[in-house]
């Protein structure tokens, strides 16, 4: 803006000075012209005058030049009389030679012999006003007045001096006033065009002054209202941005974007963390290019294709898995039908289907579970009713087996209740303080005639000091004969079954431990399912349901513990609860 500043000043100035250099020329040559033309009619008035004041008087030439001193004097010019021949016949100050004199007179009657009237001509720098003298029609000589040219010349030079001074004392003003007046006008311009470039630059928070009431201030305003709207505007755009943004990253289904011609533009957090890529292997590079998964790539061409809607259950390895995702993908098509791109989103159903399958399993287990005791009961009724009521030693032994059926499947109804009760959304705890040292005695107590009989030997390791936890006792106590009865059930005659207590200072550990059969490495995870049995047939010949650690599990969580499983093949389990002495209601 400086330099804008400067020109205007300079153009200002050159305009100036050309005005006044124009104004100088027609001026002075206006002025110079008025003043040598009045110069001359007074020059012409006061030859005339003396010419008519001296040649009244009736002297002859000689005499009449005696009277000329005092009319030269008067006029402050020199006069000179000539005679016809070019003498001098009389100059006030001795100017001109006889040689000069007729020099003059010849020229006079070379140009000017018919001359009666007066006449003026120049003779290098001075003007001679020339009035003949005739008498009686005869030429006597001629008066001449003189006048030197360098009082012109000190006329035109004085004019030229005025002009100059004048120009000179108009370029300080101008420009003093040029300078008050374009940075008057040129500082909100200035402020203008900051804010401008910082709007072009993207500060939106830019502005500037408003404290002029033209046109200047009127741009000010447009500008400020310019910046204000910008600035709202970016800040919605902003908001919609965050807000689009923060809902593709954390909606929980993955989403792929693909411009028109097939290239990956964008991909959410959820696809990478479901097919764990790094953005840089699949962002800006065509879809065939980037999808590992020719399922997924057939998706988007048949989108491309048909330009429709397309919904599909596809089947994926990821890993050492399989994965179940619902594909839905979507043509993007702007406001002219303009093709614009393709949106593919993934919702990953493989709990819901593991969930589908485990439903269809517990129906099945609970199935089996129920028609084995029921089928044995239904077939030794059967055989009684047929007749073998009547041996007593058959009655007997069949009625034993109805029984232990009948028990059995009371036990499986009891369990499927528990366990029906436990997962219900209103289940609670009856919290109270118990003290595990006498709870797991009277575990050791309830257990070891079982235990005996099998000849396993228990083994209760407690600290000296009393341990004290919050929870409900009757659901702690059904944890720990799960987890005795199922130490026993897996393990040999003559093994050993150790129950120990840990105290620290803000939890307590109990462990199980057994020297049964062991847990496979890969079926630990499992163990926790409905009707999951490591021996199927020991568990069921043993009366087992299958359900004794899932009820464990969901009671231990219902404590806010943590339980954890170490296993060998062929040389036993430990099962590990650990408690929060204080349990924190949520």
């Amino acid at each position: 803006m400086n330099k804008f500043r400067s020109r205007l000043i300079f153009a200002l100035g050159i305009l100036t000075i050309s005005v006044f250099l124009a104004l100088g020329l027609i001026l002075g040559q206006f002025i110079y012209s008025f003043y040598l033309r009045t110069f001359e009619e007074r020059f012409q008035k006061d030859a005339q005058l003396v010419s008519a004041l001296l040649l009244k008087e009736d002297t002859n030439l000689v005499e009449l030049g005696k009277s000329l001193n005092a009319v030269s004097e008067a006029l402050e010019s020199n006069i000179i009389l000539l005679d016809s021949k070019g003498a001098i016949l009389y100059q006030k100050d001795y100017v001109y030679t006889n040689k000069e004199a007729e020099r003059i007179a010849d020229l006079i009657g070379s140009k000017y012999r018919n001359r009666t009237n007066g006449f003026q001509f120049k003779e290098g720098e001075i003007t001679f006003y020339v009035i003949p003298i005739i008498e009686k029609e005869q030429q006597k000589g001629y008066l001449l007045i003189e006048s030197p040219h360098y009082s012109l010349q000190s006329v035109h030079k004085e004019v030229w001096f005025v002009i100059i001074a004048s120009l000179g004392l108009a370029l300080v003003v101008i420009f003093v006033l040029g300078v008050r007046i374009t940075r008057e006008y040129t500082k909100p311009i200035e402020s203008a065009t900051k804010v401008a470039i910082e709007l072009a630059k993207g500060n939106y928070k830019a502005r500037t002054f408003e404290d002029h009431l033209d046109e200047t201030g009127t741009l000010s305003q447009a500008i400020n209202i310019l910046a204000r709207n910008l600035q709202e505007m970016t800040r919605t755009q902003e908001m919609q941005q965050d807000r689009l943004q923060t809902l593709i990253e954390n909606m929980g289904s993955g989403l792929v974007l693909m411009d028109g011609r097939g290239y990956i533009n964008l991909v959410n957090k959820a696809y990478k963390e479901i097919f764990n890529i790094d953005p840089e292997q699949i962002l800006y590079r065509l879809y065939y290019d980037a999808f590992t998964h020719k399922e997924i790539i057939q998706v988007v061409e048949e989108i491309f294709m048909t330009e429709t809607k397309v919904r599909k259950h596809l089947l994926l390895p990821l890993k050492i898995e399989r994965r179940h995702f619902e594909v839905y993908g979507a043509p993007i098509i702007g406001n002219n039908e303009e093709w614009k791109g393709i949106v593919l989103v993934f919702h990953d159903i493989t709990e819901l289907k593991k969930l589908e399958q485990m439903r269809k399993d517990f129906v099945a287990n609970v199935s089996h579970e129920l028609k084995t005791p029921i089928t044995s009961i239904k077939g030794f009724t059967e055989t009684l009713l047929d007749g073998a009521m009547k041996d007593e030693k058959t009655l007997e032994s069949f009625l034993s087996i109805i029984l232990k059926e009948s028990e059995r499947l009371q036990t499986l109804i009891q369990d499927l209740l528990d366990l029906s009760k436990i997962e219900q959304q209103g289940f609670k705890l009856n919290i109270q303080t118990c003290l595990l040292n006498e709870l797991l005695e009277e575990i050791y107590t309830l257990l070891k005639g079982k235990a005996d009989d099998k000849n396993i030997q228990i083994i209760l390791q407690m600290p000296k000091e009393q341990v004290f936890i919050q929870g409900d006792l009757y659901r702690l106590k059904q944890i720990f004969i799960n987890l005795v009865n199922n130490a026993i059930t897996y393990t040999k005659n003559g093994g050993t079954i150790t129950i120990k207590l840990e105290n620290k200072e803000d939890y307590a550990i109990v462990h199980v431990i057994d020297t049964g059969i062991g847990i496979k490495k890969e079926e630990i995870p499992r163990i926790f399912e409905r009707f999951y049995r490591i021996d199927k047939a020991r568990s069921r010949n043993l009366g087992g349901t299958g359900l004794g650690l899932a009820i464990v599990k969901h009671l231990v969580e219902a404590h806010k513990a943590d339980i954890t499983v170490r296993s060998q093949v062929g040389k036993g389990t430990t099962f590990s609860i650990t408690f929060q002495k204080n349990y924190i209601e949520e």
